[in-house]
């Protein structure tokens, strides 16, 4: 199978590009390093820069193989910048995607994988959230991703289109050669990590008023080597003929910040400095998925479901490559 990456130099579009070369698919990358980095992409994988907006590099992305499926990981994810700067998260994830839908039906590439988000849900749906729960994103990144969504069920009923969105939680982790290393870094875990190693200040804990059990915000974290391998399924099964739908991708367990950070010490074995900092808005209190119907659809079985290993592989990857990658 020929696999466009789109995003593929990302945290996770890296991982993604490194599940398909390592199960023999043929792996080309469209990524403008905006956010990614060139030496985060296998060199086993054909690599152009540029961005969907780029008519050159897309083409050459789309000319280079007889294109079978796209993995669409492109976009912006900050639900603060979100709040902040809604109509550059209009550009990014809905704008930009429906032109990559004009390039792939020019191409005649029906399939595509979207990289969806939890943020979609209604958070004061019961938890666990399941893909039937209520659709009621509470911030612009969410709603952004939730009207590509419908763009793509648009698109499958007009027969123009195939699709998986995959909806995952909180990704952490690395693989072995891959990890987190963003010029602006908001993620939790790695904040943690970089602030073990004394390499940063104490980090903010957003919030510890929640409705949560020891006050702070529960999320649900997923290992990025299982979010990549859910990635590789969901393109076979479109290969194979399955039906356009979405699937959730989680452990089914929460942790709290607080539970992160323990956990982090942990690992570690330093202490970890932490200050209390006001809730970020469009934050909502708990976000737990049920992933039953990707086990049981595309056979997905996450190889990590302890919080203690994910961080372990982030630990082992930020300390062999503690500046991250070499650009």
């Amino acid at each position: 199978m020929n696999v466009l990456v789109v995003g593929g130099a990302g945290y996770v579009g890296s991982v993604v590009v490194e599940e398909l070369v390592r199960a023999r698919e043929s792996a080309i990358v469209l990524d403008d390093l905006s956010t990614g980095h060139r030496d985060a992409v296998s060199p086993l994988a054909y690599f152009v820069r540029g961005s969907i907006g780029d008519e050159g590099p897309l083409q050459e992305a789309f000319e280079t193989k007889s294109i079978d499926c796209v993995i669409h990981l492109a976009g912006k994810s900050l639900v603060a910048e979100s709040v902040a700067h809604p109509e550059r998260y209009e550009e990014a994830n809905v704008a930009q995607g429906r032109l990559l839908l004009d390039a792939m039906r020019a191409h005649g590439v029906t399939d595509i994988v979207f990289s969806s988000t939890a943020a979609v849900y209604d958070p004061s749906a019961p938890m666990p959230l399941h893909e039937s729960s209520p659709l009621r994103p509470e911030n612009p990144y969410g709603e952004t991703k939730l009207r590509f969504e419908r763009t793509l069920a648009e698109h499958a009923a007009r027969g123009e289109a195939r699709f998986v969105s995959l909806r995952y939680f909180n990704v952490a982790g690395a693989s072995i050669d891959h990890g987190e290393d963003h010029r602006e870094e908001t993620h939790l875990i790695p904040l943690l990590l970089d602030a073990a190693r004394e390499a940063r200040g104490p980090v903010p804990v957003y919030g510890d008023d929640y409705p949560t059990p020891d006050g702070t915000a529960v999320r649900d974290y997923v290992h990025v080597v299982d979010v990549a391998e859910a990635h590789r399924r969901a393109a076979r099964y479109l290969a194979d003929g399955g039906e356009s739908r979405a699937f959730n991708l989680g452990s089914g367990r929460g942790s709290s910040v607080r539970e992160v950070v323990a956990a982090v010490e942990s690992v570690t074995g330093r202490r970890v400095p932490t200050r209390r900092a006001e809730r970020r808005p469009g934050d909502p209190p708990a976000l737990i998925a049920s992933s039953d119907e990707a086990r049981r659809v595309l056979g997905w079985k996450p190889q990590f479901g302890d919080l203690g290993a994910i961080v372990e592989t982030a630990w082992d990857w930020r300390m062999r490559h503690p500046e991250g990658y070499r650009e």
